[in-house]
């Protein structure tokens, strides 16, 4: 039986990540930074925890002991508590992965962006890819997943929507194919399991920026309006905050402002609908 490490299963992804391993039969450890995040898994058999904190090395040493593969998702959205995007994305990750070198482990898996060489200016997608480049140096023989969006990174659709407004930039014509977590995970295990090097993961529908908003109106059951924003006002908006504003502060913005202008689209996988995911969580939103 395989031994498999998972950090960030506190996560959207890393949770659906454990229970499709431990649908497989696997041995999982997860790693948690206090002993409260337990509850989190109160629904999963989870063989062992692991308490420690990715960006601080001491307090992982040890954890990929007996480990025969190691998925990881972690990332921040935001910068908090002091932590960039360098401590969390790149560092926190190069410190699980120097542990996994130390153990010989097998296999390597870490979840990226699509589209990453489209964003390069992005202080968070400069760390991942970073880390990624680390990555591909490593002797463990590893995989990178890279997928378009997260059903859960969506909601933020029916946050705005809730006011009867979607605003989207420019026509609202480019493209993406969102994955749920459950599909995505499925994807990341068989990734483990056929030793894939590199893998674009999209979902099984493909919906254009208007249409997404159509989505979330349905779901919210109101005659909402999409209010197109130019390309040049988005520009502008861009280049202020680039410039005038923190890097704590316009991270998360900056990466939504870009990707409302590319195309999202990719190989597809799994069967989840956001139309359905959407009518789950529309009574969830605040």
């Amino acid at each position: 039986m395989k031994k498999v490490l998972v950090a960030g299963a506190t996560g959207y992804l890393g949770n659906f990540v454990v229970k499709e391993l431990k649908k497989r039969n696997y041995w999982v450890r997860v790693l948690i930074r206090k002993e409260s995040q337990k509850e989190k898994f109160n629904n999963i058999e989870v063989d062992e925890f692991f308490i420690g904190e990715i960006t601080q090395p001491k307090t992982i040493i040890g954890i990929t002991k007996n480990i025969d593969w190691v998925f990881t998702s972690i990332g921040i959205t935001k910068q908090k508590d002091g932590l960039t995007y360098m401590n969390v994305d790149y560092q926190g990750n190069l410190n699980l992965l120097l542990e996994a070198e130390k153990s010989n482990i097998d296999f390597f898996e870490y979840v990226s962006v699509f589209g990453a060489e489209k964003l390069p200016e992005l202080k968070i997608i400069q760390a991942k890819e970073k880390f990624v480049d680390r990555l591909k140096q490593s002797s463990t023989k590893s995989c990178i997943i890279r997928p378009t969006g997260f059903f859960g990174d969506l909601k933020e659709l029916l946050k705005m929507g809730k006011g009867g407004k979607m605003y989207l930039i420019g026509k609202g014509e480019n493209k993406i194919n969102p994955i749920s977590g459950k599909d995505l995970a499925i994807v990341c295990v068989d990734s483990f399991e056929k030793s894939k090097i590199e893998v674009n993961v999209g979902g099984p529908k493909v919906y254009t920026q208007n249409q997404l908003a159509e989505v979330a109106f349905n779901a919210l059951k109101i005659k909402g309006k999409s209010i197109h924003i130019p390309i040049w006002v988005r520009n502008i908006t861009y280049t202020i905050l680039k410039t005038f504003t923190s890097e704590k502060f316009n991270g998360p913005i900056l990466f939504f402002l870009k990707a409302m202008t590319m195309e999202g689209v990719t190989d597809k996988y799994g069967e989840d609908l956001l139309e359905d995911f959407f009518e789950q969580e529309v009574n969830n939103i605040k």
